[in-house]
């Protein structure tokens, strides 16, 4: 992996971020479509127009994010990532493990989802169980971006926000 100096991110990182960041939401937002048209299939009833569209955007939505992650870390992997702002070597190796647990549930999630589709049902009790990992994620992610903007004022959120020069 490139070592890099950069203070930020460049464009297409950030751009990455923003689009899954996006992609996830909605699955979140809208991903209970899925859950009743799997049922109804399940049970041999019709599914309503809406739960029926929104689950097949579930379901590649899911393929896009996946995709879009794998490009995200081949971008890693290609451009490095910039330095720190985190002083703290404990709340380093925290940041560190937030996302490469970010990471691991873009992989893991789809994957489960798919296998849950074409190899075994029962493996969507697992995928199931990423939407709150997902919320709590989300949760720590944005709070410490805001922390770290309107407490300490180091300008650690606008390295996702401004690309790098």
């Amino acid at each position: 992996m490139t070592t890099t100096t950069r203070t930020g991110y460049a464009s297409i990182q950030i751009g990455l971020h923003w689009c899954i960041a996006s992609l996830v939401v909605f699955q979140l937002v809208f991903g209970e479509s899925m859950v009743k048209a799997t049922e109804a299939a399940e049970e041999g009833e019709p599914i309503g127009g809406t739960d029926a569209l929104l689950a097949t955007a579930h379901y590649w939505v899911g393929l896009s994010i996946l995709a879009l992650v794998f490009f995200r870390l081949a971008v890693r992997i290609w451009m490095g990532t910039s330095t720190s702002t985190e002083t703290n070597r404990l709340l380093a190796l925290l940041v560190g493990a937030v996302h490469w647990a970010f990471y691991t549930l873009l992989v893991v999630v789809p994957v489960t989802g798919l296998l849950a589709i074409y190899a075994n049902p029962e493996i969507s009790e697992i995928h199931a169980l990423a939407k709150p990992v997902f919320i709590a994620l989300i949760a720590v992610h944005a709070a410490a971006a805001l922390f770290h903007q309107f407490v300490l004022r180091d300008g650690a959120l606008m390295r996702i926000l401004v690309p790098a020069k």
